[in-house]
């Protein structure tokens, strides 16, 4: 059972990479990738190869696998639901140069200012769950501090345009990566 569950975690979380790379093409709109998104994806890409030779490597429980998975699929539900709400925004690859044109407030975003990176974080740790070492902390952690400094980027271009106002009372009702708690 232990080789068709590193399979599974193995598809899932490539099947996952895939639609990333997707929406890169599809669904983002920039004119080429900024230095800043060319990181993020070597950091995406040395992290993939070294998650899936340690499921391959070493052995980890079966438990910590389906977690993952859950986990992983969680991700993908969230990835998806700010797919769709965000379909006619035109939104830009992380770090792009561009300032924001819209600001959107519904579906995912009415609980999270950075759904796409949130999913992406939720993810990674999944992944690292199903790893079930050690070792996937560093790459993990390393990956969520770049899409913090790409998050923040972003809030800081709303700050130098005509949505500042509406950006800053957004800011007080949804969270940057979790939602705020109601009190």
């Amino acid at each position: 059972m232990e080789p068709a569950l590193d399979l599974l975690v193995s598809i899932c979380s490539i099947a996952t990479l895939g639609q990333y790379v997707w929406s890169m093409r599809a669904h983002f709109q920039s004119q080429a990738m900024s230095p800043g998104a060319i990181v993020i994806s070597a950091a995406v890409i040395a992290t993939a190869l070294f998650f899936l030779a340690i499921l391959w490597i070493q052995s980890q429980p079966v438990s910590a696998k389906l977690i993952g998975l859950v986990i992983e699929l969680a991700s993908s539900a969230l990835f998806w639901w700010a797919i769709v709400t965000s379909r006619k925004a035109r939104l830009r690859f992380a770090f792009a140069p561009d300032d924001p044109h819209s600001l959107l407030t519904d579906g995912p975003y009415g609980y999270v200012r950075h759904p796409f990176y949130t999913s992406y974080i939720i993810f990674w740790i999944g992944w690292g769950i199903a790893t079930w070492s050690i070792w996937a902390v560093v790459p993990v952690a390393g990956i969520a501090v770049l899409y913090v400094f790409a998050a923040l980027d972003e809030e800081k271009k709303f700050s130098r345009t005509p949505l500042a106002d509406s950006y800053k009372a957004y800011r007080g009702r949804a969270g940057l990566f979790w939602p705020r708690l109601g009190w």
